[in-house]
C-alpha cells in the first residue's frame, strides 16, 4: 500500500461523523490548483479523513460545518482499487476559512450537563458524546438519552 505524509486543503461537504473508539470521519472535497484549465464537468477529488486525536475530534464535532475550508495534515493512503476514495489519517488540522452561513438546519445540538446530543428530525436514534467529544453511544430515541448517560456514568465513575 502506497502511503505519503502530506497536507491537503479542501472543503468539508458534510457534517463530520463520530466513529468507533473516539474517532471521527469526514470527507474533504479537493479541487486542483489549475481548476480553470479543466472542463466544467470535471469531478472533484474526495479524500476520506479520519482522526483519533481528542483535540481534532472535538474541533470536528463541535466547530466544523459544511463549507469550511480545512488543511488536514497526516498520512495519505492510496485506495487499493481505482474509483475508491483515498484515506487520510489526520494528525493536524487547521481551519483556513469558515462557511458564510451555518448549514445545520435539520439538526440540533443540545447539552445535557457534561454531555452533548445531536437531534436529527429525520431519524429516531440520538448520538451522545461527552462535552470533550468522547463517544458515549447511540440512544435508540430521545427518551433513552438519560438511561444511556446513567450507564456511562456508572461504568466510568461519574467523571467525564
Amino acid at each position: 500500500m502506497d502511503t505519503k505524509h502530506c497536507a491537503v486543503d479542501g472543503w468539508v461537504d458534510e457534517i463530520p461523523v463520530p466513529g468507533p473508539r473516539d474517532t471521527v470521519t469526514f470527507d474533504l472535497v479537493v479541487r486542483p490548483a489549475d481548476i480553470d484549465a479543466l472542463d466544467d464537468d470535471a469531478p472533484d477529488t474526495v479524500i476520506t479523513c479520519t482522526s483519533g486525536d481528542p483535540r481534532i475530534t472535538h474541533e470536528l464535532l463541535n466547530g466544523i460545518q459544511p463549507g469550511d475550508l480545512l488543511r488536514a495534515t497526516g498520512t495519505l493512503v492510496q485506495p487499493p482499487t481505482p474509483g475508491e476514495h483515498a484515506r487520510l489519517t489526520v494528525d493536524a488540522l487547521e481551519v483556513l476559512d469558515t462557511a458564510m452561513v451555518p448549514v445545520l438546519r435539520e439538526m440540533v445540538l443540545d447539552r445535557y450537563g457534561d454531555y452533548v446530543v445531536i437531534f436529527d428530525g429525520d431519524t429516531d436514534p440520538v448520538p451522545v458524546f461527552t462535552a470533550h467529544g468522547q463517544w458515549v453511544g447511540l440512544a435508540d430515541n430521545p427518551d433513552a438519552i438519560a438511561t444511556l448517560i446513567d450507564i456511562h456514568e456508572r461504568v466510568n465513575g461519574g467523571d467525564v
